[in-house]
């Protein structure tokens, strides 16, 4: 008993120890990072959807609403009193679209994000590369030297 309790907690041990190297790694620190960038991100567009191009898009279409639009496969049975004895099954399309127009969105501004990241990224690396010196090697001379040699060396 005594033995099989060493030997779990050594295997416990071991997988903290990954893990805790696992979760202290670079990539995972910048993915979370990511992550939580993009969940901030995403709450902007979404807002930027639902408050502001889904009002004006509605105000355009005679103030349909994405959100209201639905097919009613069978509707909802209500007793005399008005209470809901069945709900009503309905297929919900106007939420996908604004669910497909959110995604192009994201899409888009994802797209601009990182084409500007790319060019910023771009910029400082050909800084870097001004700056840097030539890497030393070996001169035209100096190659057709070897070539000839190792020529000699086949002969």
């Amino acid at each position: 008993m005594e033995k099989n309790r060493k030997a779990l907690e050594k295997k416990l041990g071991s997988t903290m120890s990954e893990f805790k190297k696992f979760i202290l790694k670079g990539n995972i620190i910048d993915m979370a990072v990511g992550v939580i960038i993009g969940g901030a991100f995403s709450k902007i567009v979404t807002s930027l959807v639902n408050d502001i191009l889904m009002p004006a898009l509605g105000a355009v279409t005679g103030g349909a609403s994405f959100n209201t639009l639905k097919y009613v496969i069978h509707p909802a049975v209500l007793d005399e009193a008005g209470n809901e004895l069945a709900a009503e099954a309905a297929i919900l399309y106007g939420s996908f679209i604004q669910n497909i127009i959110d995604f192009l969105i994201i899409g888009f501004c994802m797209f601009f994000m990182v084409k500007a990241i790319a060019a910023v990224t771009a910029k400082f690396r050909h800084e870097e590369d001004k700056e840097a010196p030539a890497p030393a090697g070996p001169t035209a001379e100096e190659l057709l030297t070897e070539i000839r040699d190792l020529l000699k060396e086949k002969e």
